[in-house]
């Protein structure tokens, strides 16, 4: 008998009438129309069945200390930093965990099972490392938390910056960030990356360096990144985060740093829902919208996601945790409201960053962790148009989150009783 089988779902590849069958908190078969007992079994009705959102790009270190000890009056990347930095000799590892703890539990509710945190690794007491392995421990139940050596305040620009770093790494850090941008000259920020790449080659790890996060069109320090993945042969296993700058660069020069990128297999996460708030801020007008080049990258080759980046914290003072939220933002800054363009978007937020991940055994086939969530949409557009809501979300096979669909009872003569979203 059957752990679990779910009937009549429809899939993000437009597949319907789909049967999911769960043994072991793996899923044994994806087919239509399957029928067999199971311990339970669920009626999709037509819905969306998707794997789990990812989150490839979070600061799980700094969310919800919004704030704390003041708000970003000028809404600032560089006042966000400058912030972070007045918070941190506050910080206790106690109240980091709470507040770590605290949004797994909002992540988990919205379907997201996966996050990759940066975490500050500047301070020479690792106080937030420390936290964030305690939290990783705590959730691996129910949520794959993955942690980036993050130097915030540059590898190179602090004290004992390297060392730091180093010494997270071998706490159990999993991944080596890096921002070359921050460091104090453009010859620094190279020097950085050829640093911070030669150790994760040592090391046999991945990459995933902030890079390039203004609107300096001189900004060019993800054309070093991918010079020094080519050159230690890292292909596949690095990812530059935000590259807002590219926003500003001229086409020729993007036309000769794409394919660079591509040779490299870069992956790159776009953050819409930050960068849209962030960068722009010392235009008047026209103002820049401070986003990568999202169509372009995806049209040569390579793989992006959208990370949520910030939820309540020095930089940002929205957020829930939503994928579905920033790939409703990314959709509208990227301009890619063709149907195949919002599927892409919505592949921004579970299979592309899944990929970045390297995460094991996802996917909604044969073989993979019975890890999904359950939409209340028909389609991947239709999911982000409404944010839909997560009718239920199941990790490993069993149902740890789920929400009823949204429904109003009208009353009023000549009104129907009922207000189907689905159109």
């Amino acid at each position: 008998m059957l752990d679990l089988l779910i009937h009549d779902a429809t899939l993000p590849d437009g597949r319907t009438s789909m049967s999911v069958a769960v043994q072991d908190g793996r899923i044994a078969e994806v087919t239509q129309g399957l029928r067999a007992p199971a311990h339970a079994t669920v009626d999709a009705a037509g819905m969306l069945l998707s794997p789990p959102f990812v989150d490839a790009h979070f600061h799980l270190d700094a969310a919800l200390s919004y704030g704390l000890p003041r708000v970003n009056a000028s809404g600032t990347l560089l006042e966000g930093i400058a912030l972070w930095g007045e918070l941190k000799p506050l910080l206790t590892q106690e109240a980091i965990v709470e507040r770590a703890l605290a949004y797994c539990d909002w992540a988990v509710a919205r379907g997201l099972l996966a996050i990759r945190s940066h975490v500050d690794t500047s301070d020479p007491s690792l106080l937030p490392v420390e936290a964030l392995l305690e939290v990783k421990r705590r959730v691996a139940p129910y949520l794959d938390l993955q942690l980036v050596a993050f130097p915030q305040d540059g590898v190179l620009r602090a004290p004992g910056g390297l060392d730091n770093l180093r010494r997270a790494l071998d706490l159990g850090v999993d991944v080596v960030g890096g921002i070359p941008h921050f460091e104090r000259t453009m010859a620094q920020g190279a020097e950085s990356v050829r640093l911070l790449c030669e150790l994760a080659a040592e090391r046999g790890l991945r990459v995933d360096m902030h890079c390039d996060e203004s609107d300096d069109p001189l900004s060019r320090h993800v054309e070093t990144l991918a010079h020094e993945t080519h050159r230690l042969g890292l292909h596949g296993r690095v990812t530059g985060s935000h590259l807002t700058s590219m926003h500003s660069m001229d086409n020729y020069y993007v036309s000769k740093l794409i394919p660079l990128m591509a040779e490299a297999q870069l992956g790159v996460v776009a953050n819409p829902l930050i960068n849209i708030t962030l960068q722009g801020r010392h235009d008047t007008y026209p103002k820049r919208r401070g986003m990568t080049r999202v169509p372009e990258l995806l049209a040569a080759g390579l793989t992006v996601a959208f990370g949520h980046d910030c939820v309540m914290d020095p930089w940002y003072g929205g957020g829930s945790a939503d994928m579905l939220e920033a790939a409703h933002m990314g959709l509208h800054v990227a301009q890619m409201t063709g149907q195949d363009a919002m599927r892409q978007c919505f592949a921004a937020v579970t299979e592309n960053p899944a990929r970045l991940l390297g995460l094991q055994g996802y996917g909604l086939a044969a073989g993979c962790h019975a890890d999904f969530v359950l939409l209340h949409a028909r389609t991947p557009s239709e999911a982000i148009r409404l944010r839909a809501t997560r009718l239920g979300v199941w990790r490993r096979g069993q149902r740890v989150a789920g929400s009823p669909a949204p429904t109003a009872d009208l009353s009023l003569p000549g009104r129907p009783s009922r207000v189907d979203f689905l159109h």
